[in-house]
């Protein structure tokens, strides 16, 4: 499905499309302006962390190249650019004094933005942690839930009044799990009682910066974005439906049981409920909040099957991916019809609002040639998946946008500059940006839905 017109006429006239990226992953001029360290900036350059000690020191420059990189933006015709907030630049230390530069340069970015008439969709939250909060024990500790209270206040109040719509946190199960259980990115704990701390303090987190934010800017649609997982079975042996149960409890229910119903799911708390920090009184009610939106950031599937050895634990090790015959660079099964069945699967198990598809794209690691980029891969993955999302449209499911992962390539966290997701390719050495083929196919897709059409949130 890479007919432009075919496909673009399966979405509604206010459909959105956009392109995303992360502060941490493109933007460097990591100490100026007042700006202090992450807990990535600490993680990247311990060895073994991170691919080649890479780090985020200079990344994409997009600091130094703000009017450049959004001139881009416009350039490939889309309607929206999501994209996300350092808060170790706008509050050094988590807690403690505000930072009037780093505030001004996200001033400087949401008004290029309306200058351009590009909506700005706006995420917290993603990943960076000020190191200082580390301290006090981060994620694993209750004063950081309301540290990011504050530092979410501050957003709404300087920015909120620009703003089109606004995510406190960008996948949590990152933060949560693949950070403070399995060590793959920034703490690197590997310990369950962290994690499940890190867990109901994050979700905690969440609820008071919704609180927060609708105090300061009512009428900002605020919403969450989640990397859910499609979990199949293994096999249909009774063990490995079991363990696939199991483990869409674990992925996805932890989160959106808490958002959208108010509690965990029985079969996590009956298994690890005793190893929860104190839920105190208020807590759900707080994470337990009506959303104007959510995000769903999709890539691959999850193939799980029975393991005797981690399941008493419940599924404390993550599934291997099933032997695809398609994968991309990074080595992710390529499934498309998995974002269908997760959509429906979501919807049919909670009462969501309307979805946008934050995050969705490939790692294809082509290089400039001739000064051209030829990632006819990406491009037939962004159209298959867009294809699945059309389809979920004409079923009634009320998907409202979609965010290419990601604008340009970037620093891709513990796989350092290796791996490319960009529709853009940047030359790490010269900073030169180039369009790619996928890049060029989404510019013309975007453009049969003039920006004026856009309905607010």
């Amino acid at each position: 499905m890479t007919d432009i017109k075919i496909l673009s006429d399966r979405f509604p006239g206010d459909f959105v499309f956009g392109v995303a990226t992360a502060a941490f992953q493109i933007e460097g001029a990591s100490k100026a302006d007042g700006r202090k360290p992450s807990i990535w900036d600490a993680f990247s350059n311990m060895p073994g962390r991170v691919f080649g000690r890479h780090n985020g020191d200079i990344a994409c420059d997009h600091y130094n190249r703000l009017d450049e990189d959004l001139d881009l933006i416009q350039t490939l015709g889309v309607s929206a650019y999501r994209f996300s907030i350092a808060w170790p630049r706008v509050i050094p230390e988590g807690t403690g004094p505000i930072n009037e530069k780093g505030l001004d340069f996200y001033d400087r970015l949401v008004d290029g933005l309306k200058t351009r008439d590009i909506k700005a969709f706006a995420t917290l939250y993603h990943w960076d942690l000020p190191l200082a909060l580390m301290g006090e024990g981060g994620w694993t500790a209750r004063q950081t839930a309301h540290a990011f209270q504050r530092y979410a206040k501050t957003i709404a109040d300087r920015l909120g009044d620009r703003l089109d719509a606004v995510a406190t946190f960008n996948e949590p199960w990152c933060s949560v799990w693949l950070s403070h259980l399995y060590g793959i990115h920034a703490p690197g704990e590997r310990n369950m009682d962290a994690a499940l701390h890190a867990l109901h303090f994050t979700n905690l987190a969440h609820g008071l910066g919704v609180a927060s934010i609708r105090s300061e800017r009512p009428e900002l649609p605020v919403g969450l974005v989640l990397n859910a997982h499609q979990t199949y079975p293994g096999s249909e042996r009774p063990d490995d439906l079991a363990a696939e149960r199991r483990a869409f409890d674990f992925h996805n229910g932890v989160f959106f049981g808490p958002v959208f119903e108010g509690a965990c799911p029985e079969s996590f708390m009956s298994a690890l409920g005793h190893r929860m920090p104190q839920i105190e009184p208020g807590d759900m009610e707080t994470i337990h909040q009506p959303l104007d939106w959510w995000g769903l950031n999709y890539y691959t599937p999850m193939r799980v099957v029975a393991d005797p050895a981690t399941d008493a634990e419940f599924p404390a090790t993550l599934p291997a991916s099933a032997v695809a015959e398609v994968k991309t660079d990074i080595g992710w099964e390529v499934h498309a019809p998995a974002l269908g069945d997760l959509i429906r699967r979501l919807n049919a198990a909670y009462r969501l609002p309307e979805c946008y598809i934050t995050e969705n794209g490939a790692c294809y690691n082509m290089d400039v040639e001739d000064g051209i980029v030829d990632d006819q891969p990406r491009l037939d993955y962004i159209a298959e998946h867009l294809d699945v999302t059309a389809a979920l449209i004409g079923e009634g499911y009320p998907m409202r946008g979609y965010f290419a992962w990601s604008l340009m390539d970037n620093f891709e966290w513990a796989e350092g500059y290796r791996m490319r997701f960009g529709i853009v390719h940047v030359d790490y050495d010269t900073q030169v940006r180039t369009i790619k083929k996928s890049g060029h196919w989404y510019k013309a897709l975007a453009e049969q839905f003039p920006r004026g059409n856009h309905k607010a949130l």
